[in-house]
């Protein structure tokens, strides 16, 4: 077995956990901040920061290209720092690349989600260097298993992109 991460932000981080948790060869998820201007992001000063999401899979069972995969279709990767009733660049979609292979691989998906059609615009997922995940707050992990009738704008839009 083989774990790895990637980082990926689609609007509240809340929704997208919840879905992304439940996909073959995913292992753990967490919640947190990415992308910003602070170190130690919080909640309420987090300038500049996406509500991200760490995903660690076990590339044996899935591939990162079947984690973006889902994550297109399970967000709006067409609305500029929006998702839902969320607005702001806390809520944009972005992909935080760990190195030159992973954005050439992003920047390729993100054609392919583009030629797919399935969108009736294009993507503006931004991709962003990643840097530093800064965990959320003990009471964002998990919210939704927390809180079962609780906020989200994230839902399965499509059977597949291709």
């Amino acid at each position: 077995m083989s774990n790895k991460k990637i980082y990926v932000a689609g609007g509240c981080f809340w929704g997208l956990e919840e879905l992304m948790r439940e996909r073959p060869g995913v292992v753990d998820t967490e919640v947190g901040y990415c992308g910003g201007e602070n170190e130690n992001p919080t909640y309420e000063n987090h300038p500049g920061h996406a509500e991200a999401l760490e995903i660690t899979y076990d590339d044996d069972k899935t591939s990162r290209e079947e984690l973006w995969d889902y994550f297109f279709r399970v967000h709006d990767p067409t609305t500029l720092n929006q998702q839902g009733n969320d607005i702001g660049n806390s809520y944009r979609s972005a992909i935080f690349y760990q190195d030159e292979q992973e954005k050439q691989q992003a920047e390729a998906f993100i054609s392919k989600v583009n030629q797919s059609g399935k969108w009736a615009k294009d993507v503006v997922t931004s991709l962003e260097k990643f840097d530093t995940f800064w965990p959320a707050e003990d009471y964002h992990q998990d919210y939704l298993q927390k809180n079962p009738g609780g906020y989200t704008c994230h839902y399965l839009r499509f059977e597949d992109i291709y």
